[in-house]
């Protein structure tokens, strides 16, 4: 036996143990076959060939203690004292094990076998040891006791035995055979076992077994009592065996008992019903439940094989035909009705639809046949196939055990409360009246289940007058039941009778139609059997001594009902169930109390039953009986008036709705501790788990009101985290698509648009058609600015050349200069790509069927007037080699980067990308190193990047290298360490073959590695990589060019290693790194070179004789860079100092003015706390004898000196400036800082006017562009993303400066800040953590290339690691009606500083956030807007996923309001301003307005249809007023869920004004509405609160409880004191009065006779008296003024 936990695993050997023991062993037994499994509950059937026994076992995972023991128990190879235990094989087994069997004597195996230990689990589990004699057990070829033999196939495994005998520990390899030993030869590691096998059960062991019983279908059924059951059908002894199986009540195991066999030839569960069908060997389909036999199934069109063939089929000519005798057996056919046989088409039946047709068949084609059921299969739900003997199939249904959701509930109800054994009894009993042939019609499934439940408590329903009047065809007229069991079509006054005393009748007279057209009430003369004597209960039926526990779960089904307004029709079907019942049972208290609530229904004069007294002490009154009947609105009620209410009893699966409902309300309004402080939404989770808004609709509005009012609450103030469930109870539409788009993975956005715009055409893509239009013409609508920089950064159509021909240049002078003038363009024409990388960064998702489209680079141009084409390849002049390398590198890059990281792409699309022609291997290579700045190099497999690697294309290997470093950032991931060695000679081992890797491959992979170690601080690679910053140029030239870009990159590698980690590096004391960097830094005499290359460093350099010291020109950057990241932000003033600018001219003259504006930039990052926006912080950085003698940037003449050397000064002062303005721009980024901004526009300006000053000679202008770029990059760093205009006014003007100093680089700088300033199209902003920073040092190092193919200060592939500190921070707000992008008002709280105290700012969203760690909170401020509150203390992982997610934040208008597109300030709404704030015209509101609050369809056909008045209106006039008004109320307060509330209060007082209440049930409801508004938590939830409405109109409630008061009064003065009397003193009233006595009484709480009896009141004489005494009856005082008349009997005694 093995196991896979997944196909494409190795298969391991499972292990085997019994349960609860610790042994396990591996299962080697090869007379195991598995013959069933199951996943819940997991177990395993196995069938053991030999013993012809089943056995169970449970499934589980090896622990890992298991594993180890296992492993070592193989590892013992067999010995020879181990040989005897080992096998005997029989001939038998000889064909399966290639080698001799082993010699062993039979007696020892016996012995073996006999030495089993095994554990019983419970009695009636037998153990399997055999129990057999002697020569039994040795005639066995082999038994479960012995080992395995050598199988060649399995000798991986040394395997031990699967028993339990504890002499044995492995099972040893017969030694003396030849060819075993050369199995054993190659030693194999171990397979780790992953599952395991534990015994549960076995079958008995009969006295007469038969060979192969194996079980042929095996499953798990459940009876109707959910007891669950284990079935396996042993064909060859046509038995099914089953056995009860139940979880044992820790849950950690299975109990089995004892095995019932079933004769049958075949069986299958029937799911949905909880039965199986079972085929018996005579060809009968019989129903079972678990092992109880329900009856045969019928089924039309198949003859039962008990009739003769000939014979017709007869049908029962009743459907209650042996009702009555219940002794009986029901083998009842399941009927015609309900069955749609569908046949497979049999040749010989001509016309299919003559089998439906007809009732029974009599010439059915089967008949000839002799056909019958084979076979049953494929059981699903409730359907089953049979299979015929003439291989036809028929599909069957099975009926369901109930169809009403009535008769489903008090099903469900009297199973859970019954014992199991009788439940399941009384469950056959009603499956099999109900599913009688010529099965019941939906309606009168009722009665039905009413007499089949009354006839086994013991009643004769045929005497019980209202049983015996239940309608059984449902139809609506009740004159067809009498007349089926007559058979003369004449009618006779007996039918008149039986018409008149129907309940149908009764219904009708108590019908408002009735009144209507003012039929008088007919007299009707009793009939006869009225008076008979009182009937008497058989007590011998099943349910007899269960009536009261029966009676109890009914009621509480009849409270949950209540719970639900649509199930009124169920309610008063049960409700005279239950009268019956407790008259019975003589509950005074529960007939009183159903009198209140249907006090139509339950008339005075009904037959009672009697029980006998003797017999009721057998009856068996359950713990949970109570004499007072629970109440569900009683309880509510006493909730809200804050009285202690006793729990309400709860049956699980039964009062599901009443547990929700008792919960929410005693949460909300008693509150536990933690839900008092005005937060509804505690107690709103606690329901969501069972309640939805639906079911919110179906309560009565009386009990839904406390949970509206929190729904209420929640909705003004929701927490953004809050789950979906919840945001949709209370109606946030946006919380909740919010919360649910929050759970999908991240895919295309709402927002990406699907369709490049249809302007372009196809061929002149210019990379940028993707941007998403509609977010970006939000955050920038004034102006074209998007359009401007997408003409300012396009790189594809070719550029124009104008240059004026003078009349005495000659043609072809003037094409060579246009020539000349073309290349100067295509400087910048390359520098474009860049920056559009930026501009275009992640906003696109691509399709993985089509490769992605890279715009191509044009270096053409086209000189006006007449657009000739002007090329720099017609040889005219030089143009360098390999200019467009780099740029097409770039393209790639910029064309990489637009896919977004939540796009799906994998290593095939990647692949596919690849280009056919060679000249766009630069492209693809930038495409790869982009695919690992957004993420997706991850995807691609090590083969492919290999195959890439060995290509040895230098770009490729640049941009895979520094890809597949970006993707595994700060992993130290030894894969890609091992990849990026390969490209270092200082990572290899001293006596590796060298390799020939180019010079930029090795910068690259320098800085893979401080990507990849990114703040790790490891060892090893710091010792490394500080020794390559100053390593010497090899022997024979080796590294002697370029040598400042490979140093720069090893000092950007090691700050990245160690970034920020400043003085506290573990471990690395002994290398003094900051000495050893000081020293690259400031120069000096060489170290001597400790570790492996030393050798190689012996010989000097060729090119610059170096001798023994540092040449700081090479190392110094390095070095700065490196200590400004070590000690980022740390600042730390002695590190500082260092790098403090010199302040002597002797001094200055040794440092380059350029390494100035390095030092001063890393100064101020380790002082990152003192950085501050201003121009004097900047000059601060200036030392003084420059400040004093430099020229100012403003001068126009030169001072004069002798001993300074001017040109020095004035250098330094600006690129020290530069450098300050450089770390604003980091201590700034993307924060948008005005102060900062307007410190670095004014440095720009000043710039700019230095370059036209005369004094700009000195100064050199290549220095002051580069500081200008440099302030320019400042400029864009700190308004990252925001598109602001003046910068984009700066980049512009650059933009058009060609020709001159302008070079490469500088476009590049100035294209760079363009592309910064629109990030991501406004999408992305920079942040400022650790690893951005030096990300960003990496991307801006301020000294940028002369020309395009020029690398040897710094890479310029590094110029796109900004994408490392790009992050997304634009919040978009989506109205989530229209799901379009829209302006939102947003309130952002900082969180206080040593700078700023906690402040509040509001931003027009959509705007670009502030970085997340700054921020307190973020709230959608009202009033246009739904108010939504993101809580950052809490943590800012959930609005980071909705940045992530292209920052979409559902907003969700509020009614009566307009978007600020549509309505900018505010003025349109103007009317919906001042309806809503409730003046006296709401009256006069037109219905036609209401479009402009709402669009639910629901509501704006109210208004049409019951709003608008009509001609002669009449009374109707008022009515109509009535719901104008409310409904306006509704709908601009927004709740309309409370409409059918307002409606429903006001039809319920319009019928208790006009005495029509025939039931108790909406005055209920309007009592809980007066008393939550009157409860103590309500008026202070007011108080606290008082600005927030009331919930309804403050006018509507007093009106409706004055006019109930008022009614109830007039009816009391009006004769109803008599009646009240009447019933207070217990003697029956008059039944016109009954309705109206029964609101009164509701209404006040007037207790029951018993209760007052009890109290003591009769001899009361005053009123102080009565309210001592009625202080424990918990009765409100103004119902006891009404009642004290009454009671005192003379109204002098009112009188205190």
């Amino acid at each position: 036996m093995f196991s896979m936990l997944h196909p494409l695993d190795e298969i391991t050997p499972p292990l085997s143990g019994v349960f609860g023991s610790a042994r396990v062993q591996y299962v080697a037994d090869y007379t195991l076959r598995i013959v069933f499994l199951n996943e819940e509950p997991s177990i395993v059937m196995t069938y053991d060939t030999v013993q012809s026994l089943h056995a169970v076992w449970a499934l589980r995972r090896v622990k890992p203690e298991e594993q180890s023991t296992v492993l070592k128990f193989s590892e013992q190879v067999g010995t020879p004292q181990h040989m005897a235990t080992s096998s005997s094989l029989t001939a038998h087994l000889r064909s399966l094990s290639k080698g001799d069997s082993p010699m062993a004597s039979p007696f020892q195996n016996y012995s073996s076998l006999h030495s089993q230990s095994r554990s019983v689990s419970s009695p009636s589990m037998h153990s399997r040891s055999p129990s057999i004699s002697n020569m039994a057990a040795l005639s066995r070829s082999h038994s479960p006791a012995l080992g395995v033999q050598s199988f060649s196939g399995v000798q991986r495994f040394n395997f031990s035995s699967n028993t339990q005998s504890p002499r044995r520990h492995s099972v040893s390899h017969s030694p003396n055979s030849a060819s075993s030993d050369s199995f054993l030869a190659p030693e194999t590691e171990p397979i780790v076992p992953e599952l395991c096998i534990d015994h549960l059960w076995t079958e008995t062991i009969m006295t007469m077994r038969e060979k192969n019983s194996q079980a042929s279908k095996v499953f798990i059924t459940t009876d109707l009592c959910g007891q669950k059951f284990l079935c396996f059908l042993v064909e060859s002894q046509l038995q099914l065996r089953c056995v009860k199986f139940q979880e044992s009540n820790d849950k950690s195991q299975l109990i089995f008992g004892s095995v019932t066999n079933i004769q049958a030839k075949d069986a299958a569960p029937v799911e949905s019903i909880d039965t199986l069908l079972v085929l018996e060997g005579n060809g009968n389909l019989v129903l079972y439940s678990g092992v109880i036999r329900v009856g045969k199934v019928f089924i039309p069109g198949l003859p039962a094989p008990s009739l003769t063939m000939s014979n017709q089929m007869p049908r029962p000519s009743t459907p209650l035909d042996s009702l009555n005798t219940p002794s009986k057996p029901l083998n009842k056919h399941l009927g015609p009705l309900e069955e749609g046989v569908l046949l497979s088409p049999v040749p010989e039946l001509r016309d299919s639809s003559k089998l439906h047709d007809s009732s029974y068949i009599d010439d059915c084609t089967f008949q000839q046949l002799g056909t019958f059921i084979h076979a049953v299969r494929d059981p699903v739900h409730n359907r089953v196939t049979l299979e015929l003997s003439n291989s036809s199939m028929v599909r069957i249904a099975i009926p369901e055990i109930a169809t009403s959701e009535l008769v489903k509930r008090c099903l469900q109800g009297i199973k859970s409360i019954l014992p199991k054994e009788i439940a399941v009894q009384m469950l056959v009993k009603w499956y099999n009246a109900y599913n009688a042939p010529g099965g019941p019609s939906y309606h009168s499934e009722w009665s039905l289940f009413v007499t089949c439940l009354m006839n086994m408590m013991g009643y004769n329903t045929d005497r019980l007058t209202w049983t015996r009047n239940l309608d059984f065809e449902g139809s609506l007229s009740p004159v067809i039941a009498p007349k089926k069991a007559r058979p003369s079509e004449t009618g006779s006054d007996e039918d008149w009778e039986y018409l008149l005393n129907s309940d149908y009748h009764r219904n009708l007279e108590s019908h408002p139609l009735s009144r209507a057209l003012r039929l008088d009430p007919l007299e009707t003369s009793f009939p006869k059997d009225d008076f008979s004597p009182n009937l008497s209960l058989d007590s011998s039926t099943l349910l007899f001594t269960h009536i009261p526990a029966i009676f109890f779960v009914l009621h509480l089904i009849y409270e949950e009902l209540k719970l639900n307004s649509l199930m009124g029709e169920g309610i008063r079907s049960l409700v005279v169930l239950l009268v019956q019942l407790a008259r019975d049972l003589k509950l005074e208290a529960y007939i009183d109390y159903y009198y209140r609530e249907y006090p139509a229904l339950v008339k005075s004069s009904r037959q009672t039953c009697i029980i006998d007294q003797a017999q009721t002490g057998f009856m068996h009154h359950p713990s949970f009986f109570s004499a007072e009947p629970p109440s569900i609105f009683q309880w509510l009620s006493s909730c809200l008036k804050g009285e202690g209410a006793q729990p309400y009893p709860y049956l699980p699966g039964v009062c599901e709705r009443s547990k929700l409902v008792v919960l929410s309300v005693a949460l909300y309004i008693l509150g536990d501790e933690s839900a008092v402080s005005n937060e509804a939404s505690h107690y709103l989770f606690r329901i969501t788990s069972g309640f939805t808004l639906r079911d919110l609709e179906s309560l009565p509005f009386g009990v839904a009101l406390p949970i509206r009012d929190a729904v209420y609450h929640c909705r003004e103030q929701p927490a953004s985290d809050w789950p979906e469930a919840v945001c949709l109870l209370i109606g946030r539409q946006d919380l909740s698509k919010q919360a649910c788009e929050g759970n999908l993975a991240k895919g295309k956005s709402v927002l990406s648009s699907d369709v490049p715009s249809g302007t372009e055409a196809e061929d002149d893509d210019d990379g940028m058609n993707d941007m998403n239009q509609e977010v970006m013409s939000l955050i920038w609508s004034e102006d074209l600015r998007v359009q401007e920089v997408r003409r300012l950064l396009q790189s594809a159509h070719p550029v124009r050349v104008s240059v004026v021909q003078m009349p005495e240049v000659s043609d072809h002078e003037y094409i060579e200069e246009k020539e000349n003038r073309l290349l100067q363009l295509c400087q910048r024409t390359m520098a474009l790509p860049l920056g559009r990388g930026m501009f275009t960064l992640f906003s696109y998702h691509p399709v993985p069927t089509e490769p992605l489209p890279i715009p191509k680079l044009n270096l053409t141009g086209r000189a006006p007037p007449r657009n000739t084409t002007v090329d720099l390849n017609s040889g005219n002049i030089d143009v360098p080699p390999n200019m467009a390398c780099w740029a097409s590198f770039h393209n790639g890059v910029a064309a990489g980067l637009k896919i977004a990281p939540a796009s799906q792409i994998d290593s095939a699309w990647i692949v596919y990308n690849k280009p056919k022609n060679a000249e766009l291997a630069n492209e693809y290579a930038g495409f790869l190193m982009a695919l690992g700045l957004n993420g997706h190099l991850t995807k691609l497999a090590t083969l492919n990047i290999h195959d890439y690697l060995t290509k040895g294309h230098e770009m490729t290997s640049i941009g895979l290298l520094l890809g597949v470093s970006a993707a595994k950032l700060g992993t130290m991931d030894m894969a890609i360490t091992r990849l990026l060695s390969i490209h270092i000679p200082a990572l290899l081992p001293p006596t590796s073959t060298e390799l020939d890797v180019p010079h930029n491959v090795q910068v690259a992979a320098v800085i893979g590695i401080g990507l990849v170690y990114q703040g790790t601080a490891h060892r090893h690679t710091a010792e490394v990589l500080l020794a390559e910053i100053g390593r010497p140029p090899g022997p024979e030239m080796e590294y002697c060019t370029d040598r400042e870009s490979y140093s720069l990159a090893a000092g950007l590698a090691l700050g990245m290693v160690c970034l920020g980690h400043g003085s506290n590096l573990i471990g690395m004391s002994d290398l003094n790194v900051p000495e050893q960097l000081y020293q690259y830094m400031v120069g000096g005499h060489k170290r001597f070179q400790a570790g492996m290359h030393r050798e190689k460093h012996k010989s000097p350099s060729y090119q610059i004789k170096e001798g023994d010291t540092i040449n700081v020109d090479v190392t110094c950057p390095g070095a700065t860079l490196a200590l400004a990241m070590i000690y980022l932000k740390t600042n730390n003033r002695s590190i500082a100092d260092w790098l403090r600018a010199p302040d002597t001219m002797y001094l200055l003259d040794f440092v380059k003015p350029e390494f100035l504006l390095l030092r001063t930039l890393a100064r101020c990052l380790i002082l990152w706390d003192d950085i501050l926006p201003n121009s004097k912080w900047v000059d601060s950085n200036v030392p003084q004898i420059i400040r004093e003698n430099s020229i100012s940037l403003h001068a126009t003449e030169l001072p004069s000196s002798e001993d300074l050397n001017l040109e020095t000064l004035a250098q330094a002062h600006v690129y020290i400036i530069a450098g300050a303005c450089l770390s604003l721009g980091f201590r700034f980024a993307g924060s948008e800082n005005l102060a900062a901004f307007n410190c670095l526009f004014k440095f720009a300006k000043d710039f700019m006017k230095c370059l036209s000053a005369p004094t700009a000679s000195i100064t050199g202008h290549y220095n002051l562009e580069t500081c200008l770029s440099v302030v320019l990059l400042s400029l864009a760093m700190v308004m990252a993303g925001s598109g602001n205009l003046k910068v984009l006014q700066l980049c512009r003007f650059m933009h058009k400066k060609t020709g001159g100093e302008m070079n490469y680089g500088f476009h590049l700088a100035h294209h760079m800040a363009l592309g910064l300033l629109f990030l991501g199209g406004g999408r992305y902003s920079l942040s400022t953590s650790d690893s951005s920073i030096a990300a960003l040092l990496c991307a801006l190092y301020p000294h940028f290339p002369i020309h395009s193919s020029d690398n040897r200060y710094h890479l310029q592939a590094l110029r796109h690691l900004y994408v490392l500190a790009a992050e997304p921070r634009l919040l978009v707000p989506v109205d989530v009606d229209t799901n379009t992008p829209c302006y939102t008002l947003l309130e952002v709280t900082y969180k206080g500083t040593q700078w700023y105290e906690e402040t509040t700012e509001e931003l027009m969203a959509p705007t670009l956030l502030p970085e997340l760690h700054l921020l307190k909170q973020i709230r959608v401020k009202g009033p246009r807007y739904w108010e939504l509150l993101i809580d950052l203390s809490k943590g800012t992982h959930q609005l980071k996923s909705i940045l992530s997610k292209d920052g979409i934040l559902y907003v969700k208008l509020r009614a009566g309001q307009l978007s600020y597109k549509e309505d900018p300030m505010g003025w349109r709404s103007l009317l919906a301003q001042a309806v809503t704030h409730r003046n006296s015209e709401t009256r006069a509101f037109k219905p036609e307005t209401i479009s402009a609050f709402t669009s639910d369809p629901a509501l704006l056909s109210f208004a049409d249809y019951f709003c608008k008045p009509a001609v002669n209106m009449g009374q109707k006039q008022e009515i109509l007023d009535l719901f104008s008004s409310i409904l306006y109320e509704c709908v601009t307060r927004e709740n309309p869920e409370m409409l059918p509330a307002y409606i429903a209060i006001d039809q319920a007082v319009r019928i208790l004004e006009r005495k029509e209440m025939s039931e108790t049930f909406e005055l209920w409801q309007i009592k809980l509405v007066l008393e939550f508004f009157s409860s103590r938590s309500h008026q202070e939830r007011v108080r606290r609160n008082p600005n927030r409405g009331l919930f309804m109109n403050s006018e509507f409630l007093p009106v409706m409880k004055c006019t109930i008061d008022n009614t109830l009064d007039q009816w009391l003065q009006a004769g109803g004191d008599v009646s009240l009397h009447s019933y207070l003193s217990g003697q029956p009233t008059e039944e016109s009065q009954l309705s109206m006595l029964a609101c009164f009484l509701v209404y006040h709480s007037v207790p029951t006779p018993g209760q007052l009896s009890a109290g003591g009141l009769e001899g009361s004489m005053s009123f102080s008296e009565l309210l001592v005494k009625f202080r424990q009856l918990k009765m409100p005082v103004r119902a006891l003024l009404r009642l004290a008349p009454l009671l005192l009997g003379n109204p002098q005694s009112m009188v205190l």
